[in-house]
């Protein structure tokens, strides 16, 4: 049932990953700019992606800089939170908050994809994919906290809150 409670829960969740993506933004960027990742790591040119992808995060975890440690986390703990906003928002039922939370949360996903991608090749193309999949996401999220969230049914469909 949609329901403002629902509603308001998403808008906060939404807020929170834009605040989230900006901070990934400014500790990637200082990763990139100023942490040194050795070419030579468990993970590192893997021959499959997902397994060298996730020797490559365990890496960063367990011995990677203070900056990196920080910047592997929250972007696990960031594609768990727009996963988390995609079933909220098919719950909710309105297809156009759906489409832009989705779209948003494929560009994080995308992001950290590409971060990974920078953890095992060390490449910069895959630092810069990350930056523009990150700013993609920005914008859907963006737009999804200017779409109106109430409508008619919903504003009729509740009872007053006691004060």
């Amino acid at each position: 049932m949609v329901t403002s409670k629902n509603i308001h829960a998403l808008r906060l969740q939404t807020i929170g990953a834009i605040v989230l993506i900006c901070v990934q933004s400014g500790l990637g960027m200082f990763v990139n700019l100023f942490v040194s990742i050795p070419h030579r790591h468990s993970g590192s040119q893997p021959s499959d992606f997902f397994t060298g992808s996730l020797h490559s995060l365990a890496w960063a975890i367990a011995h990677g800089a203070v900056t990196l440690y920080i910047h592997t986390l929250l972007g696990l703990l960031l594609a768990v939170m727009v996963i988390g906003m995609v079933a909220r928002a098919l719950s909710l039922g309105r297809r156009s908050l759906t489409a832009w939370i989705v779209l948003g949360s494929l560009f994080t996903i995308g992001a950290g994809f590409n971060g990974a991608s920078f953890l095992d090749y060390n490449k910069g193309v895959s630092s810069f994919i990350m930056t523009v999949l990150a700013l993609a996401a920005l914008l859907c999220l963006m737009v999804v906290v200017y779409l109106p969230w109430e409508t008619k049914a919903t504003a009729t469909n509740e009872s007053p809150h006691p004060s």
